[in-house]
């Protein structure tokens, strides 16, 4: 009866157009008042003792930090330093695409950023130098996915306060997963170029040692951003929180001394980033209440026993949540995803024996996957816009259906060979 109600109380508040996590709350609150005596006031403590997180509070700051480097326009600093490294190689700038998102997104922690800081930099560029728009919208997109896997992590700070696991692990682990998808995407784009020759225009270039090395020396700002935030975290200097903190008084000064940033532009910065965290934070709300109504009566449990009857193996019941994640990531974000889901899946997945921190680089992964999936795929929407109508929102998505391919192809090689998660957290945890 319980899933009856949640079930269908979830399906009317969403299709009649009520926000995510009012849904998700309201929800909550019924199951609460039908089922747990009326105990209302267990939701509201549930709620309070959500946003009391030390933890949580580095997301508005990494928020913060995305929305600024956005605006200091230290991105095109970035990518005029790596594009001579790939002047060479087949496929071109193209590459530089994937080397910088996976730079950016190794300091501002979000995808949006990333995606966004990339795109408004690389797509005149290149379309100026007779790169197929398509193909173009298609990578970056692909590419600025890898700022909520690679750390610092948006997604996995979330994962961690919420799933209480290690958030030093969980970067970790991000971090060989982030680049291999990064070396995956390249590794696509050169043999691409190889077996169609006329795909992008020959614009390589012979450099110098002497170019490259100057071009990777004006990459020192973000040497310090990425010393602020992931230094002081790997050397015990800092916890995740602080380190967040650190990173957006660097981004600041940067911004001011070598980068764009003025004070309309900082404020516009603060202004989008308190907007972005409310729209999460309602979110967060909502599923904090929600998972309290559901952890009081057990539900993890009663459907672990259920599959347990079954005789569900835990791969099977991998590829039913890989399988369920693929569809909600064509009709929600990922933190609404990851928040609606999670009290339930988490739970399974750990009955069965699956590590928590692997299974937080898997979701993470499956989230990346939603951001490129429409009609909901945020990162093609960006891109798109930036197009100015050269490219629609169906033509981005055929385009990224390879890079969506390959990450599943990643989430298969992590169920092969899991240390390739494990293996740094077990190094040095």
């Amino acid at each position: 009866m319980v899933w009856l109600v949640m079930g269908v109380s979830l399906a009317v508040m969403l299709l009649a157009g009520f926000p995510i996590g009012v849904a998700l709350g309201l929800t909550g609150f019924l199951i609460l008042e039908l089922f747990v005596g009326g105990a209302l006031q267990l939701g509201i403590t549930a709620g309070w003792n959500a946003f009391n997180s030390f933890t949580l509070s580095a997301v508005p700051a990494f928020i913060v930090l995305g929305e600024v480097l956005l605006a200091s326009g230290l991105g095109a600093r970035i990518y005029s330093g790596v594009s001579p490294l790939f002047r060479r190689v087949p496929g071109g700038l193209m590459h530089t695409n994937v080397a910088v998102g996976t730079l950016f997104g190794a300091v501002s922690g979000t995808s949006l950023a990333t995606a966004a800081a990339v795109g408004s930099v690389a797509y005149p560029q290149l379309i100026k130098r007779g790169y197929p728009a398509k193909s173009v919208v298609g990578i970056l997109a692909a590419s600025g996915t890898l700022g909520i896997i690679i750390p610092p992590s948006l997604i996995l700070i979330i994962y961690g306060a919420t799933m209480d696991v290690s958030i030093g692990k969980l970067f970790l682990a991000g971090l060989i997963p982030g680049f291999l998808l990064a070396a995956m995407f390249m590794g696509l784009v050169a043999v691409r170029a190889r077996l169609s020759p006329g795909w992008l225009p020959d614009d390589r270039e012979a450099v110098s040692l002497a170019v490259i090395l100057r071009s990777l020396v004006d990459l020192w700002p973000l040497a310090i951003l990425m010393f602020a935030v992931l230094g002081t975290i790997y050397m015990g200097i800092a916890t995740p929180t602080e380190a967040a903190s650190l990173g957006v008084v660097a981004a600041i000064a940067l911004g001011f001394t070598v980068g764009e940033l003025t004070m309309k532009g900082l404020l516009h910065a603060l202004i989008a980033a308190v907007r972005g965290f409310g729209a999460i934070a309602l979110i967060f709300l909502g599923a904090s209440i929600l998972s309290q109504a559901i952890s009081i009566l057990g539900l993890p449990a009663q459907l672990a026993q259920t599959m347990g009857a079954m005789a569900i193996g835990k791969y099977e019941l991998l590829l039913g949540i890989v399988l369920l994640y693929l569809v909600l990531g064509c009709l929600f974000d990922g933190i609404s995803i990851m928040l609606m889901t999670l009290p339930l899946t988490f739970p399974l997945m750990m009955n069965v024996g699956f590590d928590p921190v692997w299974y937080g680089i898997v979701v993470t992964v499956l989230i990346e996957i939603g951001m490129i999936t429409p009609p909901v795929g945020i990162n093609l929407f960006v891109l798109v816009s930036l197009t100015k109508g050269a490219v629609n929102i169906t033509e981005a998505a055929w385009e990224a259906i390879p890079y969506w391919l390959l990450m599943l192809v990643a989430i298969a090689l992590f169920t092969l060979f899991p240390g390739i998660v494990t293996g740094l957290p077990n190094l040095f945890y």
